[in-house]
């Protein structure tokens, strides 16, 4: 008799660890599915860059997109015709819920606020990035925005 007690408290304490194992995957599965959904909804801020050209009109650029190429070749984004800009001057990028802007080693350097950018770092609205030149400005992304003598 205590043989078959023995086997009986075996497979009580089988079902209880695969009732407790299947509850934890459950949990996780549930968990991972929500996650997944916070991040393909967030979306990504737009960004209004006023540029300031030596000797051209100022002008606002809206941009809804995650990465911003700044530089003189038709491939960038933000085409700056200046001679002191390079090719792939800088980048401006959204991750982490931020802004962020990184020179890419640039010719003339790319300045945050009159401070030379050694590493990628955050911007936000009325940041000054100087690329050469050339003056980019962090607007207020708000509906309202105006375009002035807008390029695109």
């Amino acid at each position: 008799m205590s043989g078959i007690v023995l086997l009986g408290l075996r497979i009580l304490a089988a079902v209880a660890l695969y009732t407790f194992l299947g509850g934890i995957l459950i949990l996780l599965w549930r968990s991972l599915k929500q996650e997944a959904l916070i991040i393909s909804s967030k979306q990504i801020t737009s960004i209004i860059l006023q540029i300031n050209s030596p000797n051209e009109a100022e002008y606002n650029i809206k941009y809804n997109q995650n990465k911003i190429m700044i530089g003189r070749e038709p491939d960038c984004d933000c085409i700056l015709t200046h001679t002191t800009v390079s090719a792939h001057h800088a980048r401006l990028s959204f991750h982490h819920t931020h802004w962020w802007v990184e020179d890419l080693l640039s010719t003339n350097g790319t300045k945050l606020n009159d401070e030379p950018l050694i590493t990628p770092t955050v911007v936000v609205i009325g940041d000054t990035i100087k690329c050469g030149q050339v003056e980019i400005t962090i607007l207020n992304n708000s509906e309202e925005y105006s375009v002035t003598g807008a390029r695109q």
